[in-house]
Protein backbone atom coordinates (compact mmCIF):
# COMPACT_ATOMS: atom_id res chain seq x y z
CA UNK A 1 0.00 0.00 0.00
CA UNK A 2 1.29 3.46 -0.90
CA UNK A 3 1.76 5.59 2.19
CA UNK A 4 1.71 9.36 2.46
CA UNK A 5 3.05 11.41 5.33
CA UNK A 6 0.69 13.90 6.93
CA UNK A 7 2.92 16.81 5.89
CA UNK A 8 2.88 15.67 2.27
CA UNK A 9 -0.90 15.43 2.35
CA UNK A 10 -1.08 18.96 3.78
CA UNK A 11 1.07 20.20 0.89
CA UNK A 12 -1.14 18.61 -1.75
CA UNK A 13 -4.38 19.77 -0.13
CA UNK A 14 -3.09 23.34 0.15
CA UNK A 15 -2.16 23.48 -3.55
CA UNK A 16 -5.45 21.82 -4.54
CA UNK A 17 -7.46 24.36 -2.54
CA UNK A 18 -5.50 27.42 -3.66
CA UNK A 19 -4.85 26.24 -7.25
CA UNK A 20 -1.75 28.41 -7.05
CA UNK A 21 1.70 27.28 -5.86
CA UNK A 22 2.70 30.75 -4.67
CA UNK A 23 -0.35 31.23 -2.43
CA UNK A 24 -0.12 27.66 -1.14
CA UNK A 25 3.58 28.11 -0.30
CA UNK A 26 2.83 31.34 1.60
CA UNK A 27 0.02 29.61 3.48
CA UNK A 28 2.35 26.75 4.45
CA UNK A 29 5.31 29.07 5.18
CA UNK A 30 7.68 27.17 2.87
CA UNK A 31 9.54 28.06 -0.31
CA UNK A 32 7.64 27.57 -3.57
CA UNK A 33 10.35 25.38 -5.21
CA UNK A 34 10.30 23.06 -2.19
CA UNK A 35 6.51 22.80 -2.40
CA UNK A 36 6.58 22.01 -6.13
CA UNK A 37 9.20 19.33 -5.55
CA UNK A 38 7.16 17.77 -2.72
CA UNK A 39 4.00 17.59 -4.86
CA UNK A 40 5.89 15.97 -7.74
CA UNK A 41 7.32 13.45 -5.29
CA UNK A 42 3.79 12.52 -4.17
CA UNK A 43 2.65 12.16 -7.79
CA UNK A 44 5.61 9.88 -8.52
CA UNK A 45 4.88 7.73 -5.50
CA UNK A 46 1.19 7.39 -6.35
CA UNK A 47 1.85 6.92 -10.05
CA UNK A 48 -0.81 9.48 -11.07
CA UNK A 49 -0.90 13.12 -12.08
CA UNK A 50 -2.70 15.23 -9.52
CA UNK A 51 -2.35 18.67 -11.11
CA UNK A 52 -2.25 20.13 -14.59
CA UNK A 53 0.28 22.97 -14.52
CA UNK A 54 1.02 25.85 -16.84
CA UNK A 55 2.73 29.20 -16.37
CA UNK A 56 -0.61 30.85 -15.57
CA UNK A 57 -2.91 28.07 -14.50
CA UNK A 58 -3.15 25.13 -12.09
CA UNK A 59 -6.06 22.67 -12.35
CA UNK A 60 -6.98 19.42 -10.63
CA UNK A 61 -7.11 16.15 -12.48
CA UNK A 62 -9.76 13.57 -11.45
CA UNK A 63 -7.07 11.94 -9.30
CA UNK A 64 -6.33 15.29 -7.70
CA UNK A 65 -10.01 15.89 -6.95
CA UNK A 66 -10.25 12.47 -5.29
CA UNK A 67 -7.16 13.09 -3.17
CA UNK A 68 -8.44 16.52 -2.13
CA UNK A 69 -11.82 15.14 -1.09
CA UNK A 70 -10.43 12.28 0.98
CA UNK A 71 -7.33 14.17 2.09
CA UNK A 72 -9.39 16.82 3.85
CA UNK A 73 -11.19 14.13 5.84
CA UNK A 74 -7.89 12.42 6.67
CA UNK A 75 -6.29 15.63 7.95
CA UNK A 76 -9.37 16.42 10.01
CA UNK A 77 -9.26 12.93 11.54
CA UNK A 78 -5.55 13.24 12.38
CA UNK A 79 -6.11 16.60 14.07
CA UNK A 80 -9.10 15.30 15.99
CA UNK A 81 -7.14 12.24 17.18
CA UNK A 82 -4.29 14.39 18.47
CA UNK A 83 -6.67 16.76 20.26
CA UNK A 84 -8.60 13.86 21.79
CA UNK A 85 -5.37 12.33 23.09
CA UNK A 86 -4.32 15.62 24.67
CA UNK A 87 -7.67 16.04 26.39
CA UNK A 88 -7.78 12.44 27.60
CA UNK A 89 -4.35 12.81 29.18
CA UNK A 90 -5.16 16.09 30.92
CA UNK A 91 -6.49 15.66 34.45
CA UNK A 92 -7.95 19.16 34.22
CA UNK A 93 -10.03 18.26 31.16
CA UNK A 94 -12.93 20.60 30.53
CA UNK A 95 -15.77 20.20 28.09
CA UNK A 96 -15.99 22.57 25.16
CA UNK A 97 -19.48 23.30 23.88
CA UNK A 98 -19.89 25.28 20.64
CA UNK A 99 -23.12 27.14 19.96
CA UNK A 100 -24.40 29.86 17.67
CA UNK A 101 -25.17 33.10 19.54
CA UNK A 102 -28.83 32.80 20.50
CA UNK A 103 -28.93 29.24 19.18
CA UNK A 104 -29.84 27.39 22.36
CA UNK A 105 -33.64 27.94 22.43
CA UNK A 106 -33.07 29.37 25.95
CA UNK A 107 -32.08 25.92 27.23
CA UNK A 108 -28.39 26.46 27.97
CA UNK A 109 -28.71 27.87 31.50
CA UNK A 110 -30.85 24.93 32.55
CA UNK A 111 -28.55 22.45 30.86
CA UNK A 112 -25.47 23.83 32.60
CA UNK A 113 -27.23 23.87 35.97
CA UNK A 114 -28.36 20.26 35.53
CA UNK A 115 -24.93 19.12 34.41
CA UNK A 116 -23.24 20.85 37.37
CA UNK A 117 -25.18 18.50 39.67
CA UNK A 118 -23.62 15.41 38.06
CA UNK A 119 -20.93 13.80 40.28
CA UNK A 120 -18.40 13.74 37.40
CA UNK A 121 -19.18 17.25 36.15
CA UNK A 122 -16.30 19.28 34.71
CA UNK A 123 -16.01 22.91 33.81
CA UNK A 124 -17.86 23.70 30.57
CA UNK A 125 -16.26 26.21 28.23
CA UNK A 126 -18.86 27.74 25.91
CA UNK A 127 -17.45 28.90 22.57
CA UNK A 128 -19.33 30.59 19.76
CA UNK A 129 -19.25 29.34 16.19
CA UNK A 130 -20.62 30.74 12.98
CA UNK A 131 -23.85 30.00 11.23
CA UNK A 132 -22.54 26.94 9.40
CA UNK A 133 -19.26 25.74 10.98
CA UNK A 134 -20.24 24.45 14.42
CA UNK A 135 -20.40 20.80 13.37
CA UNK A 136 -16.85 21.13 12.00
CA UNK A 137 -15.68 22.25 15.44
CA UNK A 138 -16.72 18.84 16.78
CA UNK A 139 -15.37 16.87 13.83
CA UNK A 140 -11.88 18.37 14.03
CA UNK A 141 -11.63 18.34 17.82
CA UNK A 142 -11.97 22.05 18.58
CA UNK A 143 -15.11 21.27 20.60
CA UNK A 144 -16.49 18.22 22.39
CA UNK A 145 -20.16 18.97 21.82
CA UNK A 146 -22.35 21.32 19.83
CA UNK A 147 -25.89 22.59 19.82
CA UNK A 148 -27.09 22.24 16.23
CA UNK A 149 -30.34 22.61 14.31
CA UNK A 150 -31.62 19.73 12.20
CA UNK A 151 -32.19 19.61 9.28
CA UNK A 152 -30.16 22.80 8.80
CA UNK A 153 -26.79 21.54 10.11
CA UNK A 154 -24.89 18.59 8.64
CA UNK A 155 -24.73 15.79 11.26
CA UNK A 156 -22.47 13.49 9.22
CA UNK A 157 -20.04 11.66 11.53
CA UNK A 158 -21.80 12.88 14.66
CA UNK A 159 -24.05 11.24 17.22
CA UNK A 160 -26.93 13.37 18.44
CA UNK A 161 -29.92 13.57 20.76
CA UNK A 162 -32.95 15.78 20.18
CA UNK A 163 -33.53 18.39 22.89
CA UNK A 164 -36.31 20.59 21.54
CA UNK A 165 -38.76 20.45 18.64
CA UNK A 166 -40.34 23.64 17.35
CA UNK A 167 -42.12 25.13 14.38
CA UNK A 168 -40.61 27.35 11.72
CA UNK A 169 -41.44 30.91 10.82
CA UNK A 170 -40.98 33.19 7.84
CA UNK A 171 -39.00 36.35 8.56
CA UNK A 172 -40.28 39.07 6.23
CA UNK A 173 -39.81 42.81 5.71
CA UNK A 174 -42.75 44.77 7.12
CA UNK A 175 -43.93 45.80 3.65
CA UNK A 176 -43.96 42.27 2.24
CA UNK A 177 -47.16 41.02 0.57
CA UNK A 178 -47.51 38.30 3.26
CA UNK A 179 -46.55 40.40 6.28
CA UNK A 180 -50.17 40.89 7.38
CA UNK A 181 -51.01 37.18 7.45
CA UNK A 182 -51.57 35.30 10.71
CA UNK A 183 -49.88 32.27 9.11
CA UNK A 184 -48.59 31.11 5.74
CA UNK A 185 -47.91 27.85 3.93
CA UNK A 186 -44.93 26.80 1.88
CA UNK A 187 -46.87 27.31 -1.32
CA UNK A 188 -47.37 30.97 -0.38
CA UNK A 189 -43.60 31.44 -0.41
CA UNK A 190 -43.03 29.85 -3.81
CA UNK A 191 -40.69 31.93 -5.92
CA UNK A 192 -39.40 33.96 -2.98
CA UNK A 193 -35.58 34.26 -2.86
CA UNK A 194 -34.14 32.44 0.13
CA UNK A 195 -30.56 33.00 1.36
CA UNK A 196 -27.62 30.81 0.44
CA UNK A 197 -25.48 30.30 3.54
CA UNK A 198 -21.79 30.67 2.84
CA UNK A 199 -20.05 27.29 2.70
CA UNK A 200 -23.31 25.31 2.45
CA UNK A 201 -24.18 23.56 -0.84
CA UNK A 202 -27.31 24.79 -2.63
CA UNK A 203 -30.08 23.88 -2.06
CA UNK A 204 -29.22 24.21 1.61
CA UNK A 205 -32.12 22.90 3.66
CA UNK A 206 -34.59 20.06 3.09
CA UNK A 207 -38.20 21.14 3.48
CA UNK A 208 -37.73 24.75 2.44
CA UNK A 209 -40.43 26.07 0.10
CA UNK A 210 -39.96 25.87 -3.66
CA UNK A 211 -38.37 28.92 -5.22
CA UNK A 212 -37.30 29.95 -8.68
CA UNK A 213 -33.95 31.49 -7.75
CA UNK A 214 -31.46 31.58 -4.92
CA UNK A 215 -31.16 34.72 -2.85
CA UNK A 216 -27.92 36.41 -1.81
CA UNK A 217 -25.07 34.55 -0.13
CA UNK A 218 -25.15 35.17 3.61
CA UNK A 219 -22.34 34.70 6.14
CA UNK A 220 -24.08 35.63 9.41
CA UNK A 221 -27.33 36.79 10.97
CA UNK A 222 -26.61 40.57 10.78
CA UNK A 223 -26.11 40.19 7.02
CA UNK A 224 -29.33 38.19 6.78
CA UNK A 225 -31.33 40.84 8.65
CA UNK A 226 -29.94 43.61 6.45
CA UNK A 227 -30.81 41.76 3.25
CA UNK A 228 -34.35 41.07 4.46
CA UNK A 229 -34.81 44.73 5.37
CA UNK A 230 -33.66 45.64 1.85
CA UNK A 231 -36.21 43.25 0.35
CA UNK A 232 -33.52 41.08 -1.25
CA UNK A 233 -34.49 37.86 0.52
CA UNK A 234 -36.71 36.30 3.17
CA UNK A 235 -35.83 33.52 5.60
CA UNK A 236 -37.55 30.46 7.06
CA UNK A 237 -36.05 29.78 10.49
CA UNK A 238 -36.71 27.92 13.75
CA UNK A 239 -38.99 30.08 15.90
CA UNK A 240 -36.49 30.38 18.78
CA UNK A 241 -33.86 31.92 16.49
CA UNK A 242 -36.08 34.87 15.62
CA UNK A 243 -37.29 36.47 18.84
CA UNK A 244 -37.30 39.24 19.67
CA UNK A 245 -38.19 40.33 16.13
CA UNK A 246 -35.94 43.01 14.69
CA UNK A 247 -37.56 46.44 14.02
CA UNK A 248 -38.87 46.57 10.47
CA UNK A 249 -39.34 42.81 10.22
CA UNK A 250 -42.37 40.57 10.69
CA UNK A 251 -42.43 36.96 11.89
CA UNK A 252 -45.18 34.72 10.42
CA UNK A 253 -45.59 30.99 11.26
CA UNK A 254 -45.17 28.58 8.33
CA UNK A 255 -47.76 26.03 9.38
CA UNK A 256 -46.82 23.20 6.99
CA UNK A 257 -43.02 23.51 7.25
CA UNK A 258 -41.22 20.45 8.67
CA UNK A 259 -40.39 21.07 12.35
CA UNK A 260 -36.92 22.09 13.42
CA UNK A 261 -35.02 20.08 16.02
CA UNK A 262 -32.41 21.52 18.38
CA UNK A 263 -29.94 18.69 19.03
CA UNK A 264 -26.86 18.18 21.14
CA UNK A 265 -24.21 16.50 18.99
CA UNK A 266 -20.83 14.90 19.61
CA UNK A 267 -18.38 12.71 17.72
CA UNK A 268 -19.53 9.14 17.11
CA UNK A 269 -16.08 8.03 18.30
CA UNK A 270 -16.24 9.89 21.61
CA UNK A 271 -17.41 7.42 24.25
CA UNK A 272 -16.17 9.31 27.32
CA UNK A 273 -18.46 9.21 30.38
CA UNK A 274 -18.17 12.97 30.92
CA UNK A 275 -19.64 13.56 27.45
CA UNK A 276 -22.45 11.10 28.18
CA UNK A 277 -23.19 12.92 31.46
CA UNK A 278 -23.52 16.24 29.68
CA UNK A 279 -25.78 14.73 27.02
CA UNK A 280 -28.01 13.22 29.74
CA UNK A 281 -28.33 16.60 31.45
CA UNK A 282 -29.14 18.29 28.15
CA UNK A 283 -31.82 15.72 27.26
CA UNK A 284 -33.40 16.03 30.71
CA UNK A 285 -33.61 19.83 30.40
CA UNK A 286 -35.09 19.56 26.91
CA UNK A 287 -37.79 17.19 28.11
CA UNK A 288 -38.58 19.44 31.06
CA UNK A 289 -38.96 22.42 28.75
CA UNK A 290 -41.20 20.61 26.25
CA UNK A 291 -43.41 19.23 29.05
CA UNK A 292 -43.76 22.71 30.58
CA UNK A 293 -44.83 24.16 27.23
CA UNK A 294 -47.41 21.42 26.71
CA UNK A 295 -48.81 22.13 30.19
CA UNK A 296 -48.91 25.90 29.54
CA UNK A 297 -50.74 25.34 26.25
CA UNK A 298 -53.31 23.12 27.96
CA UNK A 299 -53.85 25.66 30.77
CA UNK A 300 -54.29 28.48 28.27
CA UNK A 301 -56.85 26.44 26.31
CA UNK A 302 -58.81 25.69 29.48
CA UNK A 303 -58.74 29.33 30.59
CA UNK A 304 -59.98 30.69 27.27
CA UNK A 305 -62.60 27.97 26.58
CA UNK A 306 -66.19 29.35 26.44
CA UNK A 307 -68.39 28.64 29.44
CA UNK A 308 -71.12 26.11 28.77
CA UNK A 309 -74.69 27.46 28.95
CA UNK A 310 -78.09 25.79 29.07
CA UNK A 311 -79.75 25.70 25.71
CA UNK A 312 -83.00 27.72 25.56
CA UNK A 313 -86.20 25.68 25.44
CA UNK A 314 -89.83 26.32 24.50
CA UNK A 315 -92.23 26.17 27.46
CA UNK A 316 -95.25 26.25 25.24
Amino acid sequence: MVELETRELEYVVAVAEELHFGRAAARLSIAQPALSKAVRRVEARLGVQLLVRSSRHVALTPAGEALLRHGRHALTAVGAAAEAARRAGDARTRLRLVIKPGGDANLLSGILAGYAEQPDARRVEVVFGGATDRADHVRDGRADLALLYAPFDDLTGLASETLYVEGRVALLPRGHRLAGRAEVRGADLAGEPLPRWKGVPWPAVPGEPDRSAAGPEIADVPQLVQMILLGRTIAVLPRSLVGPVYPGLVCVPVVDAPPSRLVVAWSQLDQRPLVASFVAAAVAEGRRRQAAEVADTANTANTTAPTATTAPHDDA
